[in-house]
């Protein structure tokens, strides 16, 4: 192979989405000279955002927490512009919509919350100690809670089942991604907390904004995109094109499939698939930035993304995201089609479809017990991290690159073994 071919640094990243960021940010920072390959054309994962006349278009419809201790750490929130969803949210019931609000922060709704309208009293009751645990707890006593599945928890919680089938199953539906409730409750309660404590947004130019931020604090030309590997090697990695990129250590910072490709033997979970719908209406069907789940569960959840950023959509028309449990299927958009008339009684027969996205492994799938962190340590210097090393979320992934540079650096530290 011509030296030419021949790349070197200290470390390779190998992915360039949250965890693989952070990680990289983290060696960088430490003095480590850093590489990282992305097979795509742009950093994010499965955090990208396309423009498609006129509208901006997230890859799956996705939301922003601001409460995650990664994302106050790491980013700027100020220059992601960050607009606001409605604390709460709307579900579609055979007793028309009814609502879910958080009255600490919308006190003018708290009549939503009286007993015979979304609740009775007991399920208020209840609703209230969860959640005040939750909002108030030490977050190292959620952590170390038993785990069970998210249902049995909202049982032990005095939730009622009817209270369980109206809201609980079809809003955590659309952030576990399983309408089963068999995700950890462990888990469940972090999520909860982050909800109750932060504030769900979107950045005003998509959720592409969050990794650019990050890439751009990276040292420049450190990024090498439409670079993806082929294998991994003794001394590094081999790209696809024939370029031998050489390291001391690798990290693997992929999703789990390909992960488990480049670490044969690593234990990967299974994921979750979620498919959006993206729709252009002449008019907004919803004039307020809220979520709408179907208690019939439909769908998981839509949204009128324009009404929480406008700029999202050109001048006159709403954009409408919907998405659903699993991939695409012939008559399927026909389908929810109809279920949005329903839900937002709406003519939507003339709306357009714009874009349809299907995300494989959207998340890991989290049944109890679930570990909330893993290590990162594969081997002697290869490294995997991820959001489905912790938990599937913004906070998951940060953390896991977190830990993944932390570990490299104490195995750096420590003098190699004499052979």
């Amino acid at each position: 192979m011509a030296d030419s071919q021949v790349r070197r640094s200290d470390v390779l990243v190998i992915g360039a989405g949250l965890a693989g960021l952070a990680c990289a940010t983290d060696l960088s920072r430490a003095g480590l000279s850093v590489r990282v390959l992305e097979s795509s054309d742009a950093v994010g994962g499965r955090m990208r955002t396309d423009r498609h006349q006129g509208f901006l278009l997230d890859r799956g419809f996705q939301v922003f927490n601001t409460s995650y201790p990664q994302v106050r750490r790491r980013l700027k929130l100020r220059a992601l512009r960050l607009r606001p969803f409605t604390p709460g949210a709307l579900v579609h019931t055979d007793r028309g919509r009814l609502r879910f609000t958080d009255p600490t922060r919308r006190p003018r709704a708290a009549a939503d919350l009286l007993p015979g309208r979304l609740a009775g009293s007991r399920d208020l009751l209840a609703l209230g100690l969860l959640t005040a645990r939750d909002m108030f707890g030490p977050v190292a006593a959620l952590k170390r809670r038993a785990d069970r599945t998210t249902l049995t928890a909202l049982a032990d919680a005095g939730i009622s089942p009817e209270l369980v089938e109206t809201f609980f199953r079809p809003f955590l539906a659309g952030v576990f991604l399983e309408d089963e409730l068999e995700t950890s409750s462990r888990f469940f309660h972090l999520v909860w907390r982050s909800m109750l404590r932060g504030t769900l947004c979107l950045p005003s130019t998509g959720i592409g904004a969050v990794p650019a931020q990050l890439a751009d604090r990276l040292p420049r030309g450190i990024v090498s995109l439409e670079t993806p590997v082929r294998s991994l090697t003794e001394s590094g990695a081999l790209a696809e094109d024939g370029t031998e990129w050489e390291a001391g250590t690798v990290v693997v910072a992929t999703g789990p499939r390909a992960a488990a490709g480049l670490l044969p033997g690593l234990d990967i979970p299974d994921t979750r698939t979620v498919t959006t719908y993206y729709h252009a209406a002449a008019g907004s069907p919803l004039r307020e930035p809220t979520l709408l789940t179907d208690a019939r569960r439909r769908f998981l959840h839509t949204c009128v993304i324009s009404e929480v950023v406008p700029g999202r959509a050109p001048a006159g028309r709403a954009l409408v995201a919907t998405s659903v449990l699993g991939r695409d299927r012939p008559l399927r958009e026909t389908a929810v089609r109809a279920a949005l008339a329903d839900a937002y009684g709406a003519d939507t027969r003339r709306w357009e479809r714009l874009a349809t996205y299907t995300v494989e492994g959207a998340l890991p799938a989290m049944p109890a017990p679930w570990p909330l962190s893993r290590p990162t340590r594969f081997a002697p210097r290869r490294y995997v991290c991820g959001d489905h090393r912790a938990t599937g979320s913004v906070q998951g992934a940060l953390a896991s690159g977190t830990r993944a540079a932390r570990e490299v650096l104490a195995e750096t530290a420590r003098p190699r073994a004499a052979p």
